[in-house]
């Protein structure tokens, strides 16, 4: 599942959201407190887990859990027996897109593993009817037991033992509304262009809601066939995982899609949808069909998604070596969709935002988010479908995968969108998350569904694929490549664990069956052998990938590596890099950490493997700078101390082109992370911001701004408009040479299109004059043309947001947004109507996206955030974030990314004790079952506590340096956001 962090959205991410450094920039956060020991261990899973967790506790302790009738329910536990498996689900759906509910049958062949009365599966807000055991050709009826806590259900009967070696099948009949949530099997709709609403049935079941579609063995483990029959109208189509092997009429015009036998797979892979989309097909060379759905008036919009899923399936094909399983892959874009995308096997599923693209009206961050999201998608056919994890636990092993192969394979399949310039960003988002003292482990006990929802944070997504790109480039790409290959292999259609990736990626050398010769033409192991002595990379005989990679997956955090030069003699130590006032919790904690780094002598990579708290290196001579991390390849910040910074500060002031576009990004991350921290003067960091006046690629750009607008952020919530002002009135100088040579224009590579996006939406955001100036020009002529005005769609972000200064112009605007049907245009108009200084807008916004007849629902989450990062509307975000907060739980489900969202956005920006403590008191007037242990809101709390630390410490400090390097106190111009 590809949760949404759209680059749609880049062009305006850096300035509005503006949330980098002061908390999570990709708000998905949910964390666990340290482990030391098991008593702590548990003591944190039961003070910040999310609901659930207690009562989970509590009634797993209990005797007996009682049934809904009253009787004892056999089953303890929130985890499923593992006394009976699922082989082969026979599963009839009929939905009702009138009356929006649906029925449905499902038997079950199970295999018995040991002797048992009673089979315990899952089953969440099912009428459940009538269940037998079918044997001897006739059916026994079973007595079901329902359990509501735990979304289980019992079937026994005192005449029936269920005998170890025995396989049975047993008939479940059931009934349900389809979903007003984004989970399950839920209701979606959409308007057509001559104002019709129409139903869509669609599913999304990942991580634990294929057991409200229907009964079945909702854990991953429990792999099985599935022969799928969906019953619709004659105006609807059908679709599920399989193609459709015929079409049987019913009484009542009804008819009744059979659909091929499925791979085995797990539950939550499972999808079918009903509705009454079009589609366009190709196919692969490999010849898989491929299909991209959608609602009929934007299937003109389906042909970029569909050549570039072509071209990623085929690559998948080829890089993992693999055939790709099934005879068909389609893709389907639905109206209504909470996260981004998600992988069910052969229908992945997808916001319309993630799928459609014209070429006239969407940008380039639009194809590059469109492209990235695809391969995600189709990264998890293999990695996470083929193969699954045992548990949520190591989630990471599918998502960390599919997030980092998406850079491996758009790299290959579209080198024009030039991905390799982004993957540091995700790293550095990552490193928000863990750098609070409630991170948690990349691999973490988690039990209760709202537990398994905050995993998919940026710690399993991010954080994974950083970690896997630092091992790749430990290994070489080529090992790597050879080493997840035969992971693959070795576990296709099975369930792994962590260590199943380490065994597979340890002696590469040596043969293996499953490798079929593929090393021999392979120089790799042949030059192993004769690595240069100036690394230390593979000093031992053999490399345990094992032990260096549990240093990085069973403890939360992430190393700071400080680096004293003395001579010849480079010193190093390693501390967990921790933003908090208790350096008690950073102790303990160790990696082993593959460093690399170059020198003013030599920019040959040198490689270094610390696995100690502090070793020496000596360089072959004295050096006038050192640089560590080499393009942020490593999970890991560094620290310089001595004349470190300074010699790095020179080289950028007076030759920054010596170092890589992502080296200079990251010294920009670095130094500020190190101010959080005290080891380095804010004076220090804004001296190495100076450079950037000179700085043209889009890493550090948007790093730059990354860093320095959160500062501008803070002061917008504590009345300190001078101060403020003369920040802003820097940065705009700062960057006032490379604005002013931005054209109005698409021209340009993917890159230099997305930085002009950025770089005037911040502009005229800031209220800088020739940007306001044309930005206003070009609205008035696209609104005297009524919205029918080419505008260049790189720009238009930044014309709609001055545009939405007024009455007028964000009613216009509002009223395009109803009527367009291209959602890349619908979400930039969404978000200049967001960031207007029109308070009472911003408040209906809100209102509008709630109820979802015009703005969608599912837009709700960045609705509420843009507002509370605008100057005119945060008090308003939080005012709706408390008043709305049950039922934005029971739409988004706790524990949800969007949930996590909205906490973190809304809240991060604050940095007074008067806001902490009445975002604590909210918060904790919540009961569990309502949220009050989530993760995300341990997250937000030490956010503003960070907040407070880093204001009290250094407002002081920016106003003198201020005063000594910038522009003098001045308004910049209109204030926006």
């Amino acid at each position: 599942m590809e949760s949404l962090h759209f680059p749609a959205a880049q062009g305006h991410a850096v300035v509005h959201t503006a949330v980098k450094r002061f908390g999570n920039g990709k708000v998905m956060a949910r964390k666990l407190a340290p482990q030391r020991t098991m008593v702590s261990v548990l003591t944190a899973l039961l003070l910040t887990c999310p609901a659930l967790s207690l009562a989970a506790t509590e009634q797993g302790e209990a005797a007996s859990p009682v049934a809904t009738n009253g009787q004892p329910f056999p089953w303890d536990k929130m985890r499923l027996p593992e006394t009976v498996a699922p082989l082969h689900y026979y599963l009839l759906i009929h939905p009702n897109l009138t009356s929006l509910d649906f029925t449905g049958i499902v038997q079950i062949q199970l295999e018995v593993l040991q002797d048992t009365q009673f089979i315990v599966l899952h089953s969440k807000d099912l009428r459940i009817s009538k269940v037998a055991l079918l044997e001897h050709g006739g059916a026994q009826p079973l007595q079901v037991l329902e359990y509501p806590a735990f979304q289980q259900v019992a079937l026994l009967s005192d005449d029936v033992t269920f005998t170890k070696g025995r396989q049975y099948t047993v008939h479940m009949e059931f009934a349900a509304n389809l979903s007003e949530s984004f989970h399950g099997f839920y209701k979606s709709t959409y308007r057509t262009r001559e104002g019709e609403v129409r139903v869509v049935a669609s599913t999304q079941f990942e991580p634990t809601s294929a057991r409200a579609a229907f009964p079945c063995f909702d854990e991953p483990a429990f792999k099985a066939n599935f022969s799928i029959r969906i019953r619709r109208e004659a105006r609807h189509i059908a679709l599920s995982n399989m193609p459709k092997l015929k079409t049987v009429r019913l009484a009542d015009d009804l008819l009744e899609d059979h659909f091929d036998m499925s791979v085995k797979m797990s539950t939550y892979l499972v999808a079918f949808i009903v509705s009454d989309f079009l589609s366009i097909s190709k196919n692969s060379q490999h010849g898989v069909k491929i299909s991209v759905y959608a609602v009929p008036e934007k299937i003109n919009q389906a042909e970029f998604a569909l050549d570039a899923a072509v071209r990623l399936l085929d690559f998948y094909d080829d890089y993992f070596d693999i055939p790709y399983p099934l005879p068909k892959q389609d893709l389907a874009a639905i109206p209504d969709f909470q996260s981004g995308a998600m992988e069910n096997w052969g229908l992945t599923t997808y916001r319309e935002s993630a799928l459609l693209f014209d070429p006239n009206k969407s940008s380039a961050s639009d194809k590059l988010g469109i492209t990235m999201i695809i391969a995600h998608e189709l990264a998890h056919q293999w990695f996470g479908n083929l193969v699954t994890m045992q548990w949520w636990n190591d989630l990471w092993l599918n998502e960390g995968f599919a997030k980092f192969m998406e850079f491996v394979s758009v790299n290959i399949t579209n080198p024009e969108l030039q991905v390799e310039d982004y993957f540091l960003g995700k790293c550095f988002e990552a490193m928000e998350v863990d750098a609070l003292s409630s991170s948690h482990p990349v691999s973490t006990a988690v039990e209760n569904p709202a537990q398994i929802q905050e995993m998919f944070d940026d710690v399993s997504y991010e954080k994974g694929a950083c970690i896997l790109n630092m091992l790749r480039d430990y290994l070489t790409p080529e090992a790597f490549k050879t080493g997840i290959v035969r992971y693959l292999r070795r576990y296709s259609y099975q369930n792994t664990v962590n260590a199943h990736l380490w065994d597979s990626l340890t002696n590469i050398c040596q043969s293996d069956v499953l490798d079929e010769g593929r090393l021999k033409g392979d120089g790799y192991c042949s030059q192993r052998k004769s690595h240069s002595a100036a690394s230390k990379w593979f000093e031992e005989d053999e490399l345990d990938v094992r032990a260096i990679m549990d240093t990085w997956t069973l403890q939360e955090g992430f190393p700071l590596i400080t680096v004293e030069v003395r001579g010849r003699e480079v010193r190093l130590s390693q501390e967990r890099y921790l933003k908090s006032e208790d350096p008690t919790q950073a102790s303990g904690f160790l990696w082993q950490v593959p460093l690399t780094y170059i020198t003013s002598h030599s920019s040959t990579v040198h490689r270094f493997l610390l696995k100690t708290k502090t070793d020496v290196l000596y360089l072959p001579e004295e050096v006038e700078w050192i640089k560590f991390n080499v393009d942020m390849s490593g999970y890991y910040i560094v620290h310089y101390e001595g004349q470190g910074w300074d010699a790095l500060i020179n080289l950028l002031l007076h030759n920054h082109t010596a170092l890589s576009s992502n080296d200079r990004a990251s010294l920009i991350n670095n130094i500020f992370q190190l101010v959080s921290v005290g080891k380095v003067p804010l004076d220090k960091a804004l001296d190495l911001s100076l450079y950037l006046s000179r700085e043209t690629e889009i890493m550090p750009v948007t790093q730059g701004l990354s860093e320095l607008v959160p500062l501008y952020k803070l002061m917008e919530k504590r009345d300190m408009e001078d101060l403020e002002n003369q920040l802003k009135s820097y940065i705009v100088t700062l960057f006032q040479d490379l604005i002013d040579r931005q054209s109005w224009t698409d021209d340009g590579t993917v890159s230099q299109r997305m930085l002009r996006s950025y770089l005037l939406m911040f502009a005229c955001v800031r209220g800088y004059q020739p940007c306001v100036t044309t930005a206003t020009e070009l609205f008035h002529k696209w609104k005297e043309s009524d919205g029918n005005m080419s505008l260049p769609n790189d720009v238009s972000l930044a014309v709609f947001a001055v545009g939405a200064r007024t009455t007028e112009g964000w009613d216009f605007l509002f009223e395009k947004y109803r009527h367009s049907l291209y959602t890349s245009v619908k979400s930039r108009i969404k978000s200049a109507l967001s960031i207007s200084p029109l308070s009472h807008k911003l408040k209906w916004m809100m209102e509008q996206s709630l109820a979802g007849e015009v703005m969608k629902t599912q837009d709700l989450p960045s609705v509420v955030i843009y507002v509370s990062k605008n100057p005119k509307g945060y008090k308003h975000a939080w005012d709706f974030l408390r008043a709305k907060w049950e039922t934005l739980v029971k739409k988004f489900d706790l524990g949800s990314h969007s949930i996590s969202r909205m906490v973190i956005g809304v809240t991060n920006q604050y940095s007074t004790r008067e806001m902490l403590e009445e975002v604590q008191g909210f918060f904790s007037s919540l009961q569990e079952e309502t949220g009050s242990g989530l993760r995300c809101i341990q997250q937000a709390l030490e956010s503003i506590e960070e907040n407070i630390r880093w204001t009290d410490k250094n407002l002081p400090l920016i106003q003198a340096w201020l005063d000594r390097h910038g522009p003098q106190r001045q308004s910049p111009g209109q204030a926006g956001v």
